[in-house]
């Protein structure tokens, strides 16, 4: 009797912290069964075959890949320069660096125009350059990387601070320079990090819209994106709104499905 009693306490213990979990288990899905149950009894192929559709991928792909590459070249040194060359003011450069992450993107769209902008900061000095940004595709680009670059940064300097620092040290010793020491030592070391870093950062440039939407404007075949699109689609098309969001909802779903095969693999190894 006292072996049943105590099994019904275990299991009384367990439901009442499933029963949390479940319900934000099922805040979490049932937006998603949403989408899909709608995109199933709509016109899915009609949708991602429209012109408009098509053009809002395109410039969808072409911005985030490019802003991720932008991501790559210029934030993986400064991720390495965060992680392992202590200097004066690092604290202060590591919190600009994380403070878009937690930016509102009106916010963040509100600071490029007005640093980017005609009437901005850097304004004039472009435009005397015969550059102007906002409401092009570069201004995509650039809203993309503000958003999504601390992303990449951030898991990429966490990636290189945890490098062992008895192999750098052996790289060293060995007569590696820095920059040696930095192509074939520290990046195939924190390797996983980047590549997860990566992932994230498109990921993140492929969904953002907020900072988009004000700094580059909805310029079908020029800034509009596909979560741009959708926003339009709400008011005008409904059914390419929802076929669209089905799109990003598969394109999303396989970049987890990747990044969790790779964290099985790099557990394994």
């Amino acid at each position: 009797m006292g072996e049943s009693s105590l099994r019904e306490r275990k299991t009384r213990g367990w439901l009442l912290l499933a029963a949390p979990g479940l319900l934000l288990t099922l805040l979490l899905g049932l937006p998603v069964l949403a989408i899909l149950l709608e995109g199933i009894g709509g016109n899915l192929s009609g949708t991602f075959l429209d012109a408009q559709a098509l053009e809002a991928l395109r410039v969808s792909l072409v911005t985030s890949s490019t802003s991720t590459v932008a991501a790559l070249l210029l934030g993986t040194p400064l991720a390495y320069t965060l992680a392992r060359v202590p200097f004066r003011g690092r604290a202060l450069v590591e919190i600009l660096v994380d403070l878009p992450i937690v930016l509102p993107p009106s916010v963040a769209g509100l600071g490029l125009l007005l640093a980017f902008g005609r009437r901005g900061l850097l304004g004039g000095s472009l435009e005397l350059l015969g550059i102007s940004l906002p409401f092009t595709t570069a201004a995509v680009v650039l809203a993309q990387l503000f958003v999504a670059g601390p992303l990449y940064v951030r898991a990429a300097r966490i990636g290189f601070g945890a490098v062992d620092r008895q192999m750098e040290e052996a790289a060293v010793a060995e007569g590696a320079n820095p920059w040696q020491l930095f192509r074939w030592v520290m990046v195939p070391a924190a390797s996983q990090a980047l590549l997860s870093g990566t992932l994230l950062c498109w990921a993140r440039a492929l969904g953002e819209f907020g900072a988009t939407i004000l700094f580059a404007g909805n310029l079908v075949g020029r800034t509009q994106t596909m979560p741009l699109a959708i926003y339009i689609g709400l008011e005008s098309n409904r059914g390419a709104a929802v076929g669209l969001s089905v799109l990003l909802l598969g394109v999303s779903t396989l970049f987890l499905a990747l990044m969790r095969r790779l964290e099985r693999g790099w557990q394994v190894a």
